[in-house]
């Protein structure tokens, strides 16, 4: 049910990342082809550098913190609110606290957006390594970015 949940939550975040990055891309490369056709066939490389290269790396970190944003918004804010995304909704399952006298802070969902999301960004295979950490993980089948923010995934009934 957590892949599942992934899943939808993952299409969702990547609907909303291209909506905003297809049209900027098409932009960029609308305007940037048409300079470069003006430096020429064999432009100097500082030139093709910084009209070309450095906006297109530019474009690029600008997708990228976009896409990290909607991340935090989608798995932060709304999980906080209810311990809930849409995906996780559909595959009626719930984020709680370990402890249950405890209620789910933004602090636990920002811990765990940040190891699964950031930490799967920036390391190779972290990914692959968290999601099935839950397979082998007595008594509760968590995750590392569950274990790190001290939550478990319940089944919920509706």
């Amino acid at each position: 049910m957590r892949l599942l949940a992934w899943f939808v939550d993952t299409m969702i975040v990547t609907v909303i990342s291209l909506a905003v990055s297809i049209p900027l891309a098409v932009w960029f490369l609308s305007t940037r082809m048409s300079r470069l056709a003006d430096l020429g066939p064999n432009p100097d490389f500082s030139q093709l550098y910084t009209e070309f290269f450095l906006p297109l790396i530019l474009i690029n970190l600008i997708i990228v913190a976009f896409t990290l944003v909607c991340y935090y918004v989608y798995n932060v804010e709304l999980m906080h609110r209810s311990g809930q995304t849409p995906g996780k909704r559909i595959a009626k399952i719930r984020v709680v606290p370990i402890d249950p006298a405890a209620t789910l802070t933004r602090g636990m969902a920002v811990k765990r957006y940040l190891i699964e999301i950031v930490g799967g960004t920036l390391i190779p295979y972290f990914r692959y390594v968290d999601g099935l950490w839950q397979l082998w993980d007595k008594p509760f089948q968590q995750t590392l970015h569950d274990k790190v923010a001290k939550t478990v995934v319940v089944k919920v009934s509706a």
